[in-house]
């Protein structure tokens, strides 16, 4: 059995969606759900679902040991960042080298780095008349949106699109393709 923890800032969709589409595995548990935020409705979709939740702040994320011993307690085979806007400590990001993985709402290395994340993203894109978009599900490492790229999707970006209407078609591609990245991955550790 292989044992993923997730982590997330937000609204919750691509964890909702991940968990949802490993509920029925023999091969994989969702550990728990990671969040920095005790406002965000990433919670409530969490605990809807039977997950356990484990909140904390910046400061203890960066100055301490927990989350990292939370997670090889658990036995962590993989860490998924899904909507997740901090920078990972180098203790973790070293402690899973090549065991952590994000979804970035762009073509990187377009739109990537430090307060590039959802609207903000969609809202270059469009206003820089990008032809295209998509996402990126890359390795992470020390750096935002920097790590090794394992997969890039693309959609097309009309003319006529806003911002959410490309919000739109990248959310469409994180929910069908993230979770199927996820089981690769996993094969492979």
């Amino acid at each position: 059995m292989k044992r993923i923890a997730l982590f997330a800032s937000g609204s919750g969709t691509n964890v909702e969606n991940i968990i949802r589409y490993f509920s029925e595995s023999k091969k994989v548990i969702i550990t728990r759900v990671f969040c920095n935020n005790k406002n965000a409705a990433v919670i409530e979709r969490t605990q809807k679902l039977g997950a356990e939740v484990e909140l904390f702040t910046k400061e203890e994320f960066n100055n301490s040991d927990r989350i990292f011993e939370l997670l090889k307690r658990d036995k962590t085979d993989l860490i998924v960042l899904a909507g997740f806007l901090l920078l990972i400590p180098d203790n973790i990001t070293f402690g899973f080298e090549n065991r952590m993985i994000n979804v970035h709402p762009s073509l990187l290395p377009k739109y990537g780095g430090k307060g590039m994340y959802g609207d903000n993203v969609h809202k270059a894109v469009v206003s820089n008349k990008e032809a295209e978009s998509g996402i990126t599900i890359h390795y992470v490492d020390q750096h935002y949106d920097e790590g090794k790229i394992i997969t890039q999707v693309k959609c097309s970006v009309l003319p006529t699109d806003t911002y959410a209407d490309v919000a739109e078609k990248v959310h469409a591609l994180e929910y069908e393709y993230y979770p199927k990245v996820i089981e690769q991955v996993l094969e492979n550790i």
